[in-house]
């Protein structure tokens, strides 16, 4: 893919996300996200928002995981949105970081066309049945939402814990599945200094795991980055930086198929909307400079507490236990 194709796509996937944030249908739901802001004014919590994303920025790129994934649980628990808005958002989140770096990641081989093709047409189709499933239960009960999100991020944060990614699997011999979709490849290693080739097995089991990814990114907005990337690295045996990469490139699909959804509905607002991307992107840039003398293990560390104890504020919310505030 050359320069002006990559441009050009950056240029249509920039623009969509642009209408999304902007669509008429979403001014309708503005004076209805807020739960109970009490008599603060109106910029009050988009101000405190900003900020919040920006800190949330930081440590998600230090952390190596996606911003959804912290400000699905975080936003939902601490702030006075309600569940669908912030779901929306999430989407949104996640989308904007994975249009920022799919490009570069193009260009540089790194994510590949003929991996993720596959595997985003499963995803993204079981996304949008999640968003309407999810929008569904929370029409009749929010707080079902609420308490199964609770659930999945503590899941995330145990599969951070006990997953190991590995830089190069062994793949001895490919699957016929994967011989025929040609999922394979060859890229530049930067620090090895060598091309490093590669191909995937167990793939059938592989595309199975992303239906029920796709479901779990719609229904609860939380991108699918975390998810993935294990999948890809350690189920079907692509490289670590292919997986990544090509994870990242996944979610500019994956994403905007269920933000439509959400869209739709008129749950994507400027609102929280614009100070949500806007202060994770300008976090995420700083978190880059930052990781150069952080040390990253500790604050994976760190986020994995956020999330256990996002996900215990989520369900008591859910279930409105009121033990943690």
């Amino acid at each position: 893919m050359n320069n002006i194709s990559i441009g050009r796509t950056k240029g249509f996937l920039l623009s969509i996300l642009i209408l999304i944030l902007t669509h008429p249908v979403s001014a309708f739901a503005a004076d209805q996200a807020m739960l109970g802001g009490g008599d603060k004014p109106w910029w009050f919590w988009p101000l405190i928002l900003f900020v919040f994303c920006f800190i949330l920025g930081i440590l998600a790129v230090m952390a190596g995981v996606g911003g959804g994934v912290l400000y699905v649980p975080l936003v939902s628990g601490f702030f006075p949105f309600h569940i669908d808005f912030v779901r929306g958002v999430g989407l949104m989140v996640a989308l904007a970081g994975a249009l920022a770096a799919g490009p570069g990641l193009l260009r540089r081989n790194l994510a590949n066309l003929r991996l993720a093709l596959p595997v985003a047409l499963i995803a993204s189709t079981f996304s949008i049945l999640g968003a309407m499933l999810g929008l569904y239960l929370s029409a009749l009960n929010p707080d079902i939402i609420q308490t199964c999100l609770g659930a999945t991020i503590i899941g995330i944060a145990a599969l951070l814990i006990f997953s190991k990614n590995s830089e190069k699997p062994v793949v001895t011999k490919q699957d016929a599945i994967g011989m025929a979709l040609g999922l394979g490849g060859v890229y530049w290693d930067e620090g090895a200094r060598e091309n490093v080739e590669w191909k995937t097995h167990r793939t059938l089991l592989g595309l199975f795991m992303f239906i029920l990814i796709g479901l779990i990114a719609g229904m609860f907005g939380l991108g699918a980055g975390w998810a993935n990337v294990p999948v890809l690295n350690l189920l079907m045996g692509a490289p670590l930086k292919v997986s990544v990469a090509t994870s990242k490139f996944l979610l500019s699909i994956t994403d905007t198929s269920a933000a439509w959804i959400y869209m739709n509905r008129g749950c994507v607002i400027p609102l929280i909307g614009v100070p949500s991307i806007v202060g994770l992107m300008l976090g995420s840039l700083v978190g880059v400079k930052v990781l150069a003398i952080a040390k990253p293990k500790m604050i994976r560390y760190f986020v994995i507490v956020v999330l256990l104890f996002a996900g215990l504020k989520a369900m008591d919310k859910g279930l409105g236990l009121g033990l943690l505030g």
